[in-house]
């Protein structure tokens, strides 16, 4: 096993349940990758140290499984969004649309004055850009995601694909849940002790800051690889471009901002947005506050990879490292990194799930 985030740590568990023997390289000194979360000296809020993770799901084994390591509490992520001089609730509801227009719109005036607002002409979005006019009119879309979406990807939304956006709705009532799946929460006693739980098994082994290197395949029956898909060929095509993160921290008394996450959608503020720890755990209490300021910026070759950057035009790297990749027949390339796509925590357990029961089908017997 490659990596000790959740990916080969739930594929991990699941085959040292049925007596294989696993072991687990992570070139970081610690479990859970980038959902790894830990408690801040001074202030005992629980940070979440590569940017907050916010579990959702609609996915009844998915979210059975995590409860069976961890009890997770109720929370509901109401983002905020400065622009404009104003503070605005996000997803889109009918609260940001009155608000943002000086309105007491109905839900069904509201939709058809959005109506008006779209872009008919534009039947079928081919990127990001286009699917926001589309949808939401030229107002909303500069207000709220065009200044963002440079700051966050680094390149114009003409050539980031439509699905960007499709995953973030417009609501014509006043609902400020920023997802929409029936099972949300936060660990208790945060991810990083989750993860510890589901590698507790006797077939399991760690080994914390070490990495797990190509030539070391042939030492094991099978592997499953979640770093970078090109990383595992020591980049010797090229590096495939991901966006990464810088976090700047400030402790104070009291509290910050009054929410978890704020965005900031101009372009003109450097930022893309502020995150306040202690929020993602209401049901705690602390006199002190811990906020980190996030920046996106384009991943260099010792920076931690955070988002794949996938293009409208395609890209022919990712096709010749995928191809190379769907060739091995003694590794599994699994999770975001391995197989260079956007996934959230719950698609992300479901796929090493169904991962580790393919790979017992095929080997059985």
């Amino acid at each position: 096993m490659a990596g000790a985030g959740l990916s080969c740590a739930i594929i991990a568990r699941e085959l040292a349940n049925q007596g294989h023997s696993l072991e687990i390289y992570e070139r970081r000194s610690h479990l859970a990758g980038n959902c790894h979360t830990e408690r801040d000296a001074t202030s005992g809020v629980m940070i979440h140290i590569y940017g907050p993770h916010i579990f959702h799901a609609d996915d009844d084994e998915v979210w059975a499984y995590v409860n069976r390591f961890m009890e997770f509490k109720p929370y509901v992520n109401r983002v905020k969004a400065t622009t404009r001089g104003q503070v605005f609730s996000l997803p889109i509801n009918l609260h940001t649309i009155n608000q943002f227009f000086g309105k007491t719109f109905s839900p069904a005036e509201a939709k058809a004055f959005i109506e008006q607002q779209a872009d008919l002409s534009i039947e079928e979005p081919s990127n990001f850009e286009e699917q926001a006019l589309r949808f939401i009119g030229k107002e909303l879309y500069e207000a709220f995601f065009r200044g963002y979406t440079l700051k966050q990807w680094g390149i114009d939304p003409k050539e980031l694909p439509a699905s960007v956006l499709k995953r973030l709705p417009v609501r014509f009532n006043y609902n400020d849940n920023y997802f929409v799946h029936k099972h949300q929460g936060m660990p208790a006693e945060g991810y990083t002790a989750m993860v510890e739980r589901i590698l507790d098994h006797p077939n399991i082994t760690v080994h914390l800051n070490t990495e797990f290197k190509r030539d070391m395949v042939d030492q094991y029956d099978h592997v499953f690889y979640s770093g970078p898909v090109d990383g595992f060929y020591n980049y010797d095509l090229g590096r495939l471009p991901y966006r990464t993160l810088d976090f700047v921290r400030n402790e104070a008394e009291g509290d910050f901002q009054g929410c978890a996450v704020m965005n900031y959608c101009e372009e003109s503020v450097p930022y893309t947005r502020i995150t306040e720890h202690k929020h993602f755990a209401p049901w705690e209490d602390h006199e002190r506050t811990v906020r980190y300021t996030e920046y996106s910026r384009a991943c260099g070759d010792n920076d931690i990879p955070y988002y794949p950057v996938h293009l409208v035009q395609g890209n022919t790297l990712l096709d010749q490292y995928q191809a190379r990749a769907k060739a091995e027949s003694k590794v599994t390339f699994v999770g975001r990194l391995g197989t260079y796509r956007y996934m959230d925590m719950d698609v992300t357990i479901r796929a090493a799930l169904d991962t580790a029961r393919e790979w017992t089908a095929r080997n059985a017997g």
